[in-house]
């Protein structure tokens, strides 16, 4: 078979030349198309679910999150590896799928396995939660947000992050292929509530009392209006 080839080739000059060419052609604009990465991302197939819990230690958090997670997105198919992360205050569960499992397919069997579990958390040990669908190997580019040149005096760092999360972040995550935006660095804006016991104390306030206040006056409620003859109060 191979002579037949060569003798082909030799007495067809001119349709060998032409292959040639068109796989040449072929070649150049299969190499325009071709998606290239500097880093690419060689993560495994994987899904991470997070709980963050402040108020739970380390062996509380393995036996009321980490455990119950584990047991319930155990019977997923495909799983490969799984592996769990417990310490104060947050839970890290690491599902590894096989290259064959479709990733969004795999996302969804564990959203649902998690809908399940979750009355099986505590209400005060935190909600799970599933990480985006990228890793830090993901990471495709950095950028600052900085006040133009002139204006430096007129944003704070409190202020630059919150147009970062508000702004930035909420518009860069409408781009095809971008699958999450972290922000880090500045100043988070928080309202933080400062108790002096004594004068508390001596007003009469219980802490859980301050509490409750607190998350009422945090809360929404609807309007309408009332309607009285041909007048509408709101």
């Amino acid at each position: 078979m191979l002579n037949s080839i060569i003798r082909f080739s030799v007495r067809n000059k001119l349709v060998i030349g032409l292959m040639v060419l068109a796989l040449v052609g072929l070649g150049i604009y299969e190499f325009t198309r071709l998606p290239i990465d500097a880093v690419p991302d060689i993560t495994n197939n994987q899904v991470q679910i997070i709980t963050v819990s402040p108020s739970q230690a380390a062996p509380e958090v393995e036996r009321l999150i980490t455990f119950p997670i584990e047991q319930s997105v155990a019977s997923i198919p495909g799983i490969t590896e799984m592996r769990s992360f417990s310490r104060f205050g947050l839970s890290l569960v690491t599902i590894v799928f096989d290259d064959a499992t479709d990733v969004y397919w795999a996302r969804q069997q564990v959203n649902e396995k998690l809908a399940q579990v979750k009355d099986q958390i505590p209400v005060d040990a935190g909600r799970p939660e599933l990480a985006p669908v990228t890793t830090g190997l993901g990471e495709i580019f950095q950028y600052a947000v900085r006040p133009k040149k002139g204006y430096e005096g007129k944003f704070s760092p409190t202020e630059l992050r919150t147009i970062q999360d508000w702004i930035v972040r909420r518009q860069l995550l409408g781009t095809p292929g971008v699958a999450d935006v972290s922000s880090f660095g500045g100043f988070l804006k928080q309202y933080e509530v400062a108790v002096i016991p004594n004068k508390l104390k001596s007003m009469g306030v219980t802490v859980k009392e301050l509490f409750s206040a607190l998350q009422q006056n945090n809360q929404n409620t609807g309007g309408t209006y009332i309607e009285k003859a041909p007048i509408s109060y709101i």
